[in-house]
């Protein structure tokens, strides 16, 4: 078959016979067309093969063939459109007639004109269709009897046949719709006439858009008519020809089916690994892999590994059989108790470090010993002497006896004692735990919240390389829900791991062939090592993040009076120092500081007489004449001492304005009363 345009392809194309394979054969460059797709430059190179699916109409454009000027209709266009057939075209009415003549054609005939032509009756505009009945003798002249209908009227003209101009025969045909025209091939080069558009004549340029399936893509890639290619139907020749479509693992989990399904690795995201387990590494190019649908269940959970100096992090699939036991949860906050708390479940704990609360605070609240034995009742409010609520976890205050005779009962009601613990007190606390049972890790996350601590008393049957039974203990940190898929590697199918699309996507192909079937129940690896850059991934999650930190301590009383009295001798000792500036110093003294040659004029080389020049703060007060304007002594502000050795320029009376929150003001107090 011969290589046409793809525009011609496109137009010529009867979609019952789709699909068709084309094999690009020339562009408007040698290496290929270049066009834009999804915003990105793509290429057709000349032997590319597509296999075109789908052909749409987008728009159709409409030329004007005298002035060039386009416009754009939609498919649905309502207009009706006649053909101009006649490509040959006459200089008068003689020679039209003539060559009707001659093809055998008999009267009437209908013809245009590309001038305007005048007659006696009327002018008739150019490109107006005129039917022409007979040839007559008009007032002695060979005429042409012209008709031309005008809604329901008839106008009829009597034009010479020597009448010179531009005339096209045109052939009568029923009118035809938009897409009627398009598909019509005997029309497809014609010039066309439609009464509901602006122009007598126009030129049909359709716009299509053309699907395919192109080799390594993972999407139907949407080529223009218009792009300058040729192209040539293979589709006999090309039966074999298998195109690949590349799948993201996503998009099977999306599929939902049909499983099991045989793919091959086709790109592996790049990045550190995020799990460390043994068949990581044997995700590569060219691998194949076997999907058996979604794991269930779909939830994991968050572990890290306690009594060590690097923690090592795990997710535990929701199918592991393990078997594990409680161990006591440690705290280091109230803050931390009410998160572990939940009614209806006791909470026992010991306090190991002491804590002190800031009566001041409210006289409500307590404080507690090492040993002292604690109940979580829940929280509360407080009334603060600050006339403010504090937030308090309310416990109960145990006995000290914990017999083994106590161990299913509470304490009697004269040795408890309820307690209020605010929630910003710091300390440390060990969950007292008397459940020697053994749990699913289902069960024990449906009766107990996270994080709690356990140990692995029986590893997973189903998974002989558990390396969970190993650690003294383990932190349950968070249950987090994700579908998996679960996957085998072809060549090792004995044994199934799970990869979680979201966060290893594989690019894959399907591959050729069967998957092969396994019996019994599949072998899971039901514990993942994850590497420290992913785990801390994972705990930036919206359900990690929705975590309220502990709630920030208030200021004491003590502090907050504290700090007034600071701001009020502040204040005064500003007012002082404004005061003491105004008596000691010169209104006309310079504020920056003099050499030492203007501020002591009797200065010499000689140090010995130094002090016997500098006045004494007795001659302040006596006699102010006496000493030298603007002259006084500098104080150290760090440590509160007359520094008589260098005589300074009365500083501003504010030196220590900006100093907020601090003691300096108590040294200026002390200098102005030294002075």
């Amino acid at each position: 078959m011969e290589s046409v345009p793809l525009q011609d392809f496109a137009r010529a194309l009867d979609p019952a016979s789709l699909p068709r394979v084309l094999r690009v054969c020339s562009g408007v460059y040698q290496e290929g067309s270049i066009y834009e797709l999804s915003g990105k430059e793509c290429c057709l190179s000349t032997g590319d093969l597509i296999k075109v699916t789908q052909v749409h109409l987008l728009k159709v454009v409409c030329e004007n063939p005298k002035t060039g000027q386009t416009l754009e209709i939609s498919p649905n266009f309502p207009g009706l459109f006649r053909p101009f057939r006649s490509n040959q075209s006459y200089t008068t009415l003689e020679d039209l007639i003539a060559g009707v003549t001659q093809s055998s054609a008999q009267l009437p005939i209908c013809f245009t004109s590309a001038h305007r032509i005048v007659t006696k009756a009327r002018a008739v505009p150019e490109d107006q269709t005129l039917m022409l009945e007979a040839v007559e003798m008009h007032l002695g002249i060979p005429c042409a009897r012209c008709v031309q209908g005008l809604g329901t009227q008839e106008v009829v003209y009597y034009v010479p046949l020597s009448q010179k101009g531009l005339f096209w025969k045109r052939e009568s045909s029923p009118p035809q719709t938009l897409l009627q025209v398009l598909k019509d091939p005997s029309v497809k080069d014609l010039v066309f006439t439609c009464p509901s558009l602006p122009w007598h004549f126009v030129i049909l340029r359709p716009q299509y858009e053309i699907h395919a399936i192109m080799h390594m893509r993972r999407t139907i890639v949407k080529i223009p008519s218009a792009l300058e290619v040729d192209v040539e139907d293979v589709t006999v020749s090309s039966q074999h020809v298998h195109f690949i479509k590349p799948l993201l693992l996503s998009d099977i989990l999306a599929q939902g089916g049909p499983f099991p399904f045989s793919t091959e690795i086709l790109e592996v995201p790049e990045g550190p690994p995020i799990f460390l387990s043994q068949w990581v590494a044997s995700l590569h190019k060219g691998q194949r892999l076997c999907i058996y649908g979604l794991a269930s269940p779909t939830w994991r959970v968050l572990a890290s590994s306690k009594g060590q100096k690097v923690p090592r992090h795990f997710m535990i699939s929701g199918a592991y059989q393990g078997k594990l036991r409680r161990r006591p949860r440690e705290f280091s906050t109230i803050y931390d108790l009410l998160g572990a708390f939940q009614p209806g479940q006791r909470l026992r704990v010991v306090a190991t470090k002491d804590c002190d609360v800031d009566g001041e605070e409210s006289p409500d609240l307590s404080s507690l010993v090492v040993g002292d034995r604690l109940e979580v009742l829940g929280p509360g409010q407080a009334y603060g002497t600050q006339e403010q609520d504090i937030d308090v976890l309310i416990c109960q205050r145990l006995s000290e006896q914990a017999g083994e005779e106590e161990e299913d009962v509470y304490e009697s009601v004269e040795d408890q004692k309820q307690i209020l613990l605010p929630f910003y007190l710091s300390g440390g606390f060990v969950e007292e735990v008397k459940d020697g049972r053994c749990y699913s890790l289902s069960d024990l996350i449906d009766q107990f919240s996270l994080p709690c601590e356990v140990k692995v008393v029986a590893k997973d049957t189903h998974y002989p390389m558990d390396p969970l039974v190993s650690f003294r203990s383990l932190r349950l940190e968070e249950k987090i829900t994700e579908p998996f898929l679960v996957v085998s590697l072809d060549s090792q199918p004995g044994m199934c791991f799970e990869i979680p699309p979201r966060w290893l996507d594989l690019t894959v192909m399907e591959a050729v062939g069967q998957p092969g079937q396994l019996t019994g129940p599949l072998p899971m690896v039901t514990v993942e090592e994850l590497s420290d850059a992913f785990y801390y991934s994972l705990r930036k999650l919206p359900a990690f993040e929705s975590q309220a930190p502990p709630p920030r301590p208030p200021k004491s009383q003590r502090l907050s009076q504290h700090l007034s009295e600071q701001k009020q001798k502040r204040k005064d000792s500003q007012k002082e120092g404004i005061k003491s500036s105004q008596f000691l110093g010169s209104q006309d003294s310079p504020l920056l500081p003099r050499p030492k040659a203007e501020t002591l004029p009797g200065f010499s080389k000689d140090k010995s007489d130094l002090y016997s020049k500098i006045p004494t703060h007795k001659s302040l007060q006596s006699s102010p004449q006496t000493q030298t304007p603007g002259m006084e002594l500098r104080t150290s502000s760090v440590l509160g001492k007359c520094c008589t050795t260098e005589p300074y320029l009365l500083p501003d009376p504010d030196p220590f304005a900006d100093m907020d929150e601090h003691d300096y003001e108590q040294i200026v107090e002390h200098f102005r009363n030294t002075i």
